[in-house]
C-alpha cells in the first residue's frame, strides 16, 4: 500500500510539472510587464548607454512577445528607446480617444515610484488600437516604461 501511495504521489507531481512546462502564452501578462520594467530599471542604473542600446535591439533580452521597453529623456521627452518611435517626443503621443498619455507619463514619472496608466494603442504589427496599461517610472534622467495589453 505504501508503494502505491508513493507511485500515485509521483504521478501527481509529474502531471503538475507537465502543466507548469506548457509553452508561454501568445501575449505577455501584467506580471511579465512589471518584471521587464524592474529589469530595465536595474539596467539603466548599472549603465544607461548600454541599457538604451539593449532596449533598442529588436532581438534583444528586453523584448518578450508583445512587450518592449521604451524610454525618453525626462528633460525634453525625446524617445531614447522605442521599437518604432526613437527620436520622437513622448509628449506628442495620444491614443485614439485623444488622451495625451505620453504627456501624462512624462509629467508624472517619479524616481523610485512605479505608476500605471491606461490607454488604447495598437499591438506591435497591428493598426487596431487595443486596451493597454503601462508601468512607468523615472530612472535618473530617463523616463522608462513597459506596457501590456489587456
Amino acid at each position: 500500500m505504501h508503494k502505491l501511495a508513493l507511485t500515485l504521489a509521483s504521478l501527481v507531481l509529474l502531471g503538475t510539472a507537465a502543466v507548469a512546462a506548457e509553452p508561454p502564452a501568445e501575449y505577455a501578462t501584467k506580471g511579465d510587464a512589471r518584471a521587464l520594467l524592474d529589469k530595465a530599471i536595474a539596467a539603466v542604473k548599472a549603465d544607461k548607454a548600454k541599457a538604451l542600446e539593449m532596449f533598442n535591439d529588436a532581438d534583444g533580452a528586453f523584448r518578450d512577445r508583445d512587450l518592449y521597453v521604451f524610454c525618453a529623456n525626462a528633460a525634453d521627452g525625446v524617445e531614447t528607446a522605442h521599437p518604432t518611435a526613437k527620436g520622437e517626443k513622448l509628449q506628442s503621443f495620444k491614443d485614439v480617444n485623444g488622451f495625451a498619455f505620453g504627456e501624462k507619463i512624462l509629467d508624472t514619472a517619479t524616481e523610485g515610484t512605479v505608476s500605471e496608466i491606461e490607454y488604447y494603442w495598437p499591438r506591435p504589427g497591428s493598426d487596431t488600437p487595443a486596451a493597454k496599461s503601462t508601468f512607468y517610472t523615472k530612472v535618473g534622467d530617463q523616463v522608462c516604461a513597459v506596457g501590456y495589453y489587456k
